[in-house]
């Protein structure tokens, strides 16, 4: 209960971070002032007031780009995690209630997907249908939907075999009835958990693919462009690589603990 609730209050306040982003944000993300770089954060001797985690080598204050990065990272995370879901846990409903041809397809298409690298996968999608955040979202959705897949076939053939769904054909309830309404909410905890995981490798992939410049413009301010930047001026602005890394740690983390503990709350067997 106590990780939901930790984890949910960071996840909040990102998500309103991100939606009030030009707002909150103390400076303008984009604006350079090489009489200001690498100025320190406020807790150092010599930092400038307005400027609370300090600025970087181009004047540019590294607050307000974290925040208006948390809003490219959350529109990836709930774009592509949501697309990847979609489509990884109908067709593993599919294979794993209808079996038979449906469920050969289905898992040799599987196995297929999955040979391949899946970073090195993105970094090729994106590379074929150029750089921009629509290319990076299609690319962790085409890549990851076989993570829901797997586990939902195996969840839904799990499921398939309880004594309810026996129950529910004896009384004569059709094959698309049991499973949207027997199989489907039994089979949900499982997808919420591991659409909240999706949602932080979603996060990481994008912070990937902008370290490598394969993400949006390099100027838009993302975690991964900072971290990339931060990590050429380690010895002389340490809070430019720092302050990123930690938001994107936590965020990932958030991530991973609010499914189990969302898990814990709405799974019938656990409550």
């Amino acid at each position: 209960m106590v990780r939901l609730w930790l984890a949910g209050g960071w996840l909040a306040l990102l998500l309103v971070a991100a939606v009030f982003a030009p707002w909150i944000a103390p400076q303008d993300p984009l604006a350079q002032d090489l009489f200001l770089e690498r100025l320190p954060p406020v807790w150092a001797e010599g930092h400038e007031p307005g400027y609370y985690l300090g600025t970087d080598s181009l004047g540019r204050d590294v607050l307000s780009r974290l925040i208006h990065g948390a809003r490219i990272a959350l529109i990836v995370a709930i774009l592509a995690g949501g697309a990847a879901a979609l489509i990884g846990s109908v067709l593993g409903l599919l294979a794993g209630y209808m079996g038979g041809w449906t469920d050969r397809v289905i898992g040799r298409v599987i196995d297929v997907w999955m040979s391949f690298p899946p970073v090195l996968f993105a970094i090729l999608l994106v590379a074929v249908l150029g750089t921009g955040l629509h290319s990076v979202i299609i690319a962790i959705a085409v890549i990851d939907w076989t993570r829901f897949a797997r586990v939902i076939r195996a969840e839904t053939l799990a499921q398939s075999r309880m004594d309810y769904v026996a129950s529910a054909v004896v009384i004569g309830r059709s094959r698309l009835g049991i499973l949207a309404t027997e199989v489907v909410p039994n089979v949900l905890p499982t997808i919420l958990v591991l659409l909240s995981l999706e949602m932080g490798i979603a996060v990481i992939v994008e912070a990937i693919l902008s370290f490598v410049n394969l993400s949006i413009s390099s100027d838009d301010p993302t975690w991964g462009g900072m971290i990339a930047e931060g990590r050429t001026q380690i010895h002389f602005a340490p809070w430019v690589l720092v302050a990123p890394m930690v938001a994107l740690f936590f965020t990932v983390l958030a991530f991973s603990q609010f499914g189990e503990g969302l898990k814990d709350r709405i799974d019938p067997v656990l409550r």
